[in-house]
C-alpha cells in the first residue's frame, strides 16, 4: 500500500502539487480566521443559580433557601457536582454537568426542577433565577470609572444606564456586573408620629408607594371617525411630585405621601465597595459567552467604550487597563509562535549545515508549514481554538515533523549520486531510482511514526480537566505528524525527483560535503572506541540514569506551572463579622501599602459584591487587582516585598495570586487559592471551633 502511494504520486505530479497548494491556502485561510484563546475550554458546562434573600442571616439562607434548591437539583440528569454559598441576604448554587452537556439542555434541566422548589421559599424571598451563561473563566475584561467632580451616585447611573447596555449589545457578552458607586433610588422616609397624627400604617403607606409614580391605561375611545387612547400619566422622577400621592381621607382631608414622609432621591443600601489606586470608583466586569472569541469580544467593547467615552463629561475616565484577558492571550500566543519560529529557524540552519544543498533543504522544510496547517485544518474541524496547549503540540512536533522529509531525501539523493557515478548502459531512470530510494526507507519510517504517535494517545483517555487541558496539544502533535508522515509518502518524492535528478545539478555535488565527510569520520572513530570499551559507556550512561530517577523523585508536582501575567491579584479577608465599612477601610490600607511599592502601577479593589453577580464575596472580604512593571528588582524580589508589605498590616488574612491562576483555583476547588481544606459535619459551630 504504502509503494503504491509513492508510485501514485510520482506519476501524477500536477495533483500533488495542486493538493498542496490547495491545503496552504485553506490552511492560512483558516487559521487568520481561527478562534485565538489562552487555553482550552476548560469549564465543565455549569448553571448558577441566584436567589435574593433580604434580610435572612446566612443560616437560615443555607437552611431554608440554599438546601432546597440543592436537593431539588441533585441526581438530575448528567448533574456531576452541586456546590453552593450561603450568605447574609442571598443564595448561589452552582450545578456542574458533565463535560459534553450541551449547555442549554443543562439549563433548561434546572429551570425544570426549579417549579417545584419556588412554591417552597420562605415569604420575602426572591424567585429562584439563572445567572446568565458564562464561567469564572469567562470574565474577560474589567472597566473602571472615576472622576474628580462628578458625584459616585452619576457614575453609578451611567455604568448603569449607558455602558452595561452598550456592552451588552456588543456581540458575543454574556454578562456585565457593577460594584461600587451609589445605586440611585427614590426613598420615602417615614415619620412614625406623623404616620400616627394622620392615622396611617405603615401597610398603607407600603401599598401607596408599590402603585407610585406608574401609568395606567384606560382603553380606547372612537369618536366622529377617530381613535383615541386613554391614557393616566403618572410616572414622574419628581420627588416634589411623587409627595404629592394620595394616600386616604382622614377628616375629611386629604393625606398624601409627604405629610407622613419625607421623599428623596438618596443611595440604596451598599453591598459592595469599589476603589482604583485607592480612591473611589465604579468597577465593570464584562464576561463573555462559552465559545466566544476573546480577541474579537475585547476589541468591540473597546471600539464602543471609546465611541461612548466622548459623550461622558470630561472629568470622566474610564480605565480599560485593569484586567484585560486578551493581553495574557496574545503575549502567551506570541510567545508559543515565537518559539516555533526560533525552532524552524534552527531547524533550517542544521539541515543546510548537513545535508549541504538548498534544494533538499527546501524539499525538507516544506513538511513544516505543510503539517502545521494541516493540523490547524483538522482543530477547526473538530471546534478547537488556537491556543497555548494546541501551539504547544505543534511547538513539541517541529523537530519531528521533517524527519521522515529528510531520511527520504537524503535517500533518494545519495542513489541518485551512485546511479550518476554507474555507467551510462547500467543507469536507471531518475523514476525508478526515486521509487526504489523511497521504498526502500518506507517501512521503517512509517513504524518509527507510529511509535512516536502511539506515546501521546494516553492523552485521549484522561478525563475531566487534565483531559480538556491536554488533548488539543495531543491532536495538534499527532495530526501534525501524520501530516508530515503523508507529505514524506507523497509531496516529498515528487520535489526530489523533479529537483534533484538533473544531471548537471548531479554533476556539481556528485561528494558529500566536508562537515558530513568528517562527522562520519569522527562517528566511526567514536563507534569502534566504543564497542571495545563496553563498562566505560554503560557505567556512565546507568549512573545518569540512576541520578535522574532520584531527582525525578524529588520534583515538585503541580497541575499547571506558574504563569507570569504582569498582574496580580489578591485575595484579602478580614476578621469574620467585619462590617462593610470597615472592611472598606482596611482594603483602602492594603491600596494604599501596595503603591508605595516602586514597581506597582495602579490597583483595581472590589469588597464585597456587585448586584446579581455570581461570584459570591462575604462583606469581610476583598479582591484586588495589581498591575506592576519590573524594572531593577527581579520577580522573586518583588513578590516578597509585596508578602512583607501585606504581612504588615493587621487585622487582614491574605492570598497572592495572578489573574488566570486565582481564576483556575476558584474552579478547581470552589475557592480562590493554591490549597482549599474543606471540612463537613452536621454542627458549624463545632466546626467553626
Amino acid at each position: 500500500m504504502l509503494n503504491n502511494i509513492i508510485r501514485f504520486s510520482l506519476n501524477n505530479k500536477y495533483l500533488i502539487l495542486l493538493s498542496s497548494v490547495v491545503l496552504v491556502v485553506f490552511g492560512i485561510r483558516t487559521a487568520s480566521n481561527m478562534d485565538v484563546d489562552v487555553f482550552p475550554d476548560l469549564t465543565a458546562p455549569t448553571v448558577v443559580v441566584m436567589t435574593d434573600a433580604h434580610g435572612m442571616a446566612s443560616e437560615e439562607v443555607e437552611r431554608l433557601v440554599t438546601f432546597p434548591i440543592e436537593s431539588a437539583v441533585n441526581g438530575a440528569t448528567d448533574v456531576r457536582r452541586v456546590r453552593s454559598s450561603s450568605a447574609q441576604g442571598y443564595s448561589f448554587v452552582w450545578v456542574e454537568f458533565d463535560w459534553g452537556t450541551d449547555i442549554f439542555k443543562a439549563r433548561q434541566i434546572v429551570s425544570e426542577k426549579l417549579i417545584s422548589v419556588s412554591s417552597r421559599m420562605p415569604l420575602g424571598v426572591g424567585q429562584p433565577t439563572l445567572a446568565p451563561q458564562s464561567s469564572v473563566m469567562g470574565e474577560i475584561f474589567f472597566v473602571g470609572m472615576q472622576s474628580d467632580s462628578t458625584s459616585m451616585m452619576e457614575l453609578r447611573t451611567m455604568a448603569e444606564w449607558n455602558v452595561k447596555p452598550l456592552i451588552l449589545a456588543t456581540g458575543g457578552v454574556s454578562q456585565v456586573t457593577i460594584i461600587g458607586g451609589d445605586y440611585k433610588q427614590y426613598q420615602v422616609l417615614a415619620d412614625p408620629q406623623k404616620m400616627k397624627y394622620f392615622d396611617v400604617s405603615m401597610n398603607e403607606l407600603a401599598t401607596v408607594c408599590q402603585g407610585i409614580s406608574q401609568n395606567s391605561t384606560g382603553g380606547v375611545i372612537r369618536q366622529f371617525g377617530n381613535e383615541y387612547v386613554v391614557r393616566g400619566i403618572a410616572r414622574t422622577s419628581d420627588t416634589e411630585a411623587l409627595g404629592n400621592t394620595f394616600v386616604k381621607i382622614v377628616n375629611g382631608k386629604p393625606v398624601r405621601v409627604s405629610d407622613v414622609a419625607e421623599v428623596i432621591t438618596g443611595s440604596a443600601p451598599k453591598m459592595g465597595y469599589a476603589s482604583g489606586s485607592a480612591k473611589p470608583a465604579v468597577i465593570i466586569s464584562i464576561s463573555k459567552q462559552p465559545n466566544a472569541n476573546t480577541l474579537e469580544v475585547t476589541r468591540k467593547i473597546e471600539k464602543n467604550l471609546e465611541e461612548l467615552k466622548k459623550t461622558f463629561p470630561a472629568d470622566v475616565v474610564l480605565d480599560t487597563k485593569i484586567f484585560r484577558q486578551a493581553d495574557f492571550i496574545e503575549t502567551s500566543v506570541n510567545n508559543v509562535q515565537n518559539a516555533l519560529i526560533e525552532g524552524g529557524i534552527f531547524v533550517i540552519i542544521i539541515l543546510f549545515l548537513f545535508l549541504g544543498s538548498f534544494r533538499t533543504t527546501v524539499i525538507s522544510l516544506l513538511a513544516i508549514p505543510l503539517s502545521l496547517l494541516g493540523a490547524i485544518l483538522v482543530l477547526k474541524g473538530l471546534g478547537m481554538t488556537i491556543n497555548t496547549m494546541s501551539l504547544g503540540g505543534m511547538a513539541i512536533a517541529i523537530g519531528s515533523l521533517v524527519d521522515d522529509a529528510i531520511i527520504d531525501v537524503e535517500n533518494v539523493y545519495k542513489r541518485l549520486r551512485q546511479n550518476r557515478q554507474l555507467p551510462e548502459h547500467e543507469r536507471l531512470s531518475s523514476f525508478t531510482v526515486v521509487f526504489e530510494a523511497s521504498k526502500e526507507i518506507r517501512a521503517s519510517i512509517f513504524n518509527a511514526t507510529l511509535i512516536i504517535m502511539v506515546a501521546f494517545l494516553p492523552l485521549f483517555f484522561l478525563s475531566g480537566m487534565e483531559g480538556r487541558m491536554l488533548k488539543p496539544l495531543g491532536i495538534a502533535f499527532i495530526v501534525s505528524l501524520f501530516v508530515s508522515l503523508v507529505v514524506a509518502m507523497t509531496l516529498t518524492p515528487l520535489l526530489a525527483k523533479m529537483l534533484l535528478s538533473g544531471e548537471k545539478y548531479l554533476a556539481k555535488n556528485e561528494k558529500e560535503k566536508w562537515l558530513v565527510r568528517k562527522l562520519t569520520t569522527n562517528y566511526e572513530k567514536s563507534l569502534v572506541w566504543a564497542l571495545h570499551h563496553k563498562k566505560a559507556v554503560l557505567i556512565p550512561i546507568l549512573g545518569l540514569f540512576l541520578v535522574s530517577l532520584f531527582a525525578f523523585s524529588n520534583f515538585g508536582r503541580s497541575f499547571l506551572p506558574e504563569f507570569n501575567e504582569g498582574a496580580l491579584t489578591l485575595s484579602v479577608i478580614t476578621k469574620p463579622g467585619a462590617s462593610l465599612e470597615e472592611s472598606n477601610r482596611l482594603g483602602n490600607l492594603v491600596e494604599t501599602e501596595l503603591l508605595a511599592i516602586p514597581e506597582v502601577s495602579n490597583t483595581a479593589r472590589r469588597t464585597g459584591r456587585g448586584e446579581l453577580d455570581e461570584h459570591s464575596q462575604t462583606t469581610n472580604s476583598a479582591e484586588i487587582d495589581v498591575n506592576f512593571k519590573l524594572d531593577k528588582r527581579t520577580q522573586p524580589e518583588f513578590m516578597a516585598d509585596v508578602r512583607t508589605t501585606l504581612a504588615r498590616i493587621p487585622g487582614i488574612a491574605y492570598t497572592v495570586g495572578q489573574p488566570l491562576g486565582h481564576r483556575i483555583d476558584h474552579m478547581l476547588s470552589g475557592t480562590r487559592a493554591n490549597i482549599a481544606i474543606k471540612l463537613f459535619g452536621t454542627d458549624l459551630n463545632k466546626m467553626f471551633a
